[in-house]
Order: C-alpha cells, then sequence, then structure tokens
C-alpha cells in the first residue's frame, strides 16, 4: 500500500473514530456515554463499507445490510434514515441503525437504546416469542421531526432516547461536514479512488491469508441452553484456496423463544472468525468479507424467519457462532481455548428508569499465554458502567465487582478468570437475565479444563440461564461470569 493511500485511509478512519467520539460524548444515557455500545462506518456510493471504527463486532459485520436496505429505497442527499428492523439490515430491536449520504456514499451509526418499548423495561425480555414483544420494529424509514417523536412516544424515558437519537444525528452531520473537507482538499475523484483501493487492498490481503491455510473441510458442534433444552449449532467450514465458507445445514430450527439470528448477526460472527485468524491487524473494511460465503437453512436458529423474536439471538447465539466455528478451524489452526461465550445481559427497570449492561469473564488461555480475566470476548466490546456513574443515575447500588478468582481453566496456560457482580435494587423493579455457559462450561484446549461455568443468583437463590424476575427495594442480584478455558496440559 503507498504512502498516499495509507494517509487517505487514515483520513477516513479517522471521520469514523470522531463520529464514534461524537456520538459517545453528546448521549444521554450511561449504555452509549459510558459503555459505549454504539459503533460507526463510512461506506462508498455502492454500499461497501470502506471505514469503520473498532467498536462492537456483531454490529459492524450487519451493517451492510442496513446499508444496502436503504439504498434500495433510493436515498435523496438529505435523507436520514432510521431502523431497528432484524430483517431489513438490524440486528436486534434497542440496536437502532441511522443512515445518511455524505458527498461519498454513505455514513451509518448503530447505538444500543436503553429502551425502545416492549413489554419488558429495557426491551430485552429473557422470554419474548415475537418480534412485537420486544419493542418498537421500525423498517427503513426515512427520519423527520414527525417520526421522531412518533417512536420515541412509544418507548420508555422518551426524552433519554430522544437525546441518544440525536446524538446519532450529530454524528452524521459530522461524518457529512468531513468527508466534504476531505473532497475539498484532496479532490472528490481522488478520494473515491482510494476508496475503491482500500476496499480491494483489503480483499487482497485476507484472500492471501486464506490461501496459507490448509485446505480442508472442518466441522464442529456445540449448544446453546435454552429453557426447553440445549439447542445444537452445525458448522461445517471449507477453505478452498483464497475461499471460505461457513455451512450451518443441520443447526437446530429456529428458537420458539427469543435466541433466533437474522442471517446478518450470523455472517457478522463469520467475519470476526475471519478477521481474527487470517489479518487482524488489516484495517478493516468491507474488502475482507468478499472472500467469505456463509449459508443457512431458512427458519434455522441462524437465519431466523420473521417475525421470530431475537433479542438474545444477537447477544448470545452469535457468541456460540464464534465459539462453533472456531472450534472447527481449531482441527487445523492454532486457536485459543474457549472463552466465557455469553455476555451476560442484566436488564432492570420500571417505567421511570431503564438500566442495560453486559458483564466481562474469562478469556479463553492460548498457546503463548494465559487468557486475560473480566475482559468481554467474542461479539462484544463494551466497557462497565463506572460504579459512580451508576449510582448517581439510578436508584442501584453496586455491593461488588471483582474477579471470580480460580474460575479459568487450569492448563499450560491458565484461562482467564471471571467476575463477580453484585447489584442492589432501590425501588420496585423488573429483572431480565440473559446469560450462557452456565450448564456447559467454556471448554479447554490441547488438554487444558474448562473454565468454571456461570451462576446467576437474586438473594442467594439460584436463577436459571435466562430469566425475568419482579424485585422488590433491598434485593440483590449476583452474577458470577464464566472463567475461559485452559491451553495445554
Amino acid at each position: 500500500m503507498n504512502i498516499e493511500l495509507q494517509v487517505l485511509g487514515s483520513a477516513l478512519r479517522s471521520v469514523a473514530e470522531e463520529m464514534g467520539a461524537v456520538l459517545v460524548r453528546s448521549a444521554f444515557s450511561a449504555n452509549i456515554k459510558e459503555r459505549r455500545d454504539c459503533s460507526a462506518a463510512l461506506f462508498d456510493e455502492r454500499g461497501r463499507m470502506i471505514a469503520q471504527a473498532e467498536h462492537i463486532p456483531v454490529h459492524l459485520g450487519a451493517m451492510p445490510d442496513a446499508v444496502a436496505a436503504v439504498i434500495g429505497r433510493a436515498p435523496s442527499r438529505d435523507d436520514v434514515f432510521i431502523l431497528n428492523d432484524p430483517y431489513t439490515g438490524g440486528t436486534h430491536l434497542p440496536d437502532i441503525t441511522l443512515v445518511s449520504r455524505t458527498q461519498l456514499g454513505f455514513a451509518v451509526t448503530r447505538a444500543h437504546h436503553s429502551d425502545v418499548g416492549g413489554r419488558e423495561p429495557g426491551s430485552m425480555p429473557a422470554e419474548s416469542r415475537t418480534l412485537e414483544e420486544e419493542g418498537v420494529v421500525i423498517p427503513p424509514t426515512r427520519l423527520d421531526d414527525a417520526v421522531l417523536d412518533d417512536l420515541v412516544s412509544r418507548m420508555r424515558n422518551p426524552e433519554e432516547r430522544r437525546g441518544d437519537l440525536r446524538a446519532q444525528l450529530g454524528a452524521h452531520r459530522l461524518a457529512e461536514q468531513r468527508v466534504a473537507e476531505l473532497c475539498a482538499s484532496r479532490g472528490r475523484e481522488r478520494i473515491a479512488a482510494a476508496m475503491d483501493e482500500l476496499f480491494g487492498h483489503s480483499e487482497r490481503a485476507v484472500r492471501a491469508a486464506l490461501a496459507r491455510l490448509p485446505d480442508g473441510r472442518f466441522d464442529a458442534t456445540d449448544v446453546l441452553e435454552a429453557r426447553e433444552g440445549d439447542l445444537e449449532l452445525r458448522v461445517a467450514v471449507t477453505v478452498a484456496k483464497d475461499q471460505i465458507s461457513f455451512d450451518f445445514e443441520g443447526t437446530s430450527d429456529q428458537h420458539e423463544g427469543n435466541l433466533n439470528c437474522p442471517l446478518s448477526v450470523t455472517r457478522s460472527a463469520c467475519y470476526f472468525v475471519v478477521r481474527c485468524l487470517t489479518d487482524p491487524d488489516l484495517p478493516a473494511s468491507g474488502g475482507a468479507f468478499a472472500p467469505v460465503t456463509v449459508s443457512a437453512p431458512l427458519g434455522s436458529l441462524v437465519n431466523a424467519r420473521p417475525p421470530a423474536a431475537v433479542a438474545a439471538g444477537n447477544v448470545e447465539t452469535s457468541c456460540r457462532i464464534v465459539d462453533v466455528c472456531f472450534r472447527a478451524l481449531g482441527q487445523t489452526l492454532p486457536v485459543p481455548a474457549q472463552g466465557q461465550g455469553t455476555m451476560n445481559n442484566v436488564t432492570l427497570g420500571n417505567e421511570r428508569f431503564t438500566y442495560y449492561e453486559t458483564i466481562g469473564g474469562g478469556q479463553g488461555a492460548c498457546e503463548q499465554a494465559d487468557g486475560p480475566s473480566g475482559v468481554h470476548v467474542t461479539m462484544s466490546n463494551t466497557l462497565t458502567t463506572p460504579t459512580e456513574a451508576l449510582e448517581l443515575a439510578y436508584p442501584l447500588r453496586v455491593e461488588r465487582h471483582g474477579l471470580r478468582l480460580e474460575s479459568g481453566g487450569a492448563g499450560r496456560h491458565r484461562g482467564g478468570d471471571g467476575v463477580i457482580r453484585e447489584l442492589r435494587v432501590l425501588e420496585p423493579c423488573r429483572l431480565s437475565v440473559i446469560s450462557d455457559r452456565r450448564a456447559h462450561p467454556p471448554q479447554g484446549t490441547r488438554g487444558g479444563r474448562p473454565g468454571a461455568p456461570g451462576r446467576n443468583l437474586l438473594n442467594g437463590d439460584e436463577l436459571p440461564a435466562k430469566a425475568t424476575r419482579d424485585l422488590a427495594p433491598g434485593d440483590v442480584v449476583r452474577i458470577e461470569t464464566p472463567g475461559g478455558g485452559g491451553f495445554g496440559r
């Protein structure tokens, strides 16, 4: 890559990073301004992702489908589109996406809003069965003041929702300005040519890395823990020269609950695996996805039909897709032991407040080192809400937050330890927990031992992996997150 192309690529990536910074600094909700559960990217006129900030993997890999859905509605230069429908480019309903035009294509932001309506505060019900139960479904829609007013009126804490959406709009105004400045300083045609070459460079780099892998087909299975029993995921990964395919034939049928994934989320998880195993330091663009093919039976857990519920699919099933794909490729490549394999989603709220968080755990050990402790793994990349910010904004108290010592699996290199987190509620509210790896612990590799499975407790009593409960003032929710698997005997 020549020097000028590196400079222009860095300039485009800096726009995406600055979009994310504007969104975080302007947001109202703790979930965006403290946990940074949001993402930003730039696309070209053809709807190809050119530059992204290093935000949330499950957001970024699914963004191209959102842009394609908006392009199909012939957006004009001044239009901003809003959507969250998982079956037209979204992930799950709390992740609201905005798409706007720039001089050279499109700017996109996606942010997890703390509530989008539905039957449970926080819009992350553990027991939903249809999409409508999870919140307001927004197909790709031109956003104006009337639409914004209508949407927030159907959500809890409407002024907070309005503030977060305005923060996203601010990020889009910045993207429009920065891209215009780039075109003015460097020339529109030159920037457009650089976008095309950045896409091609990423594709060539990933194809070259795939060509160095052993050809063959590699099969693996893993399970998700549902109330009705385990759901099986099956994948056949085929490496053929400079291409790779993921086939999920044989995976369980779509779930009656909410562990379902739209195909966009399944693709996103597969893209993440390919990036990790080929050229993880490559500046990410859609070109890296070009050599990757993902197929799954329609109506399966990983390619659900609407209006199947998807709240847990985006956060839990996506993690398991990563795990099963790594397990398959681990037959021919050195991959780490399994990490915690869950986001440990905790939602608390009532009609007055809504609070959502995910909790880190242990990462699996690898050939060179122990696994890190207390981190988000696979498809999440968020922070923990600082205790001071949480207690200032919500009727909650953090009783304990620390490492779950010795929960990492033993081995030549130990898995990372999980986390113990206790929250006391100070007013009546509802609790939803969506988690996994409670019955099936993260596995070690090459003789390493498994990490400890996670636990959910309410006032000392065990809760299942997926649970919804009424809470009274003084109740304490305790989450013990899984440890990572060990590596080697």
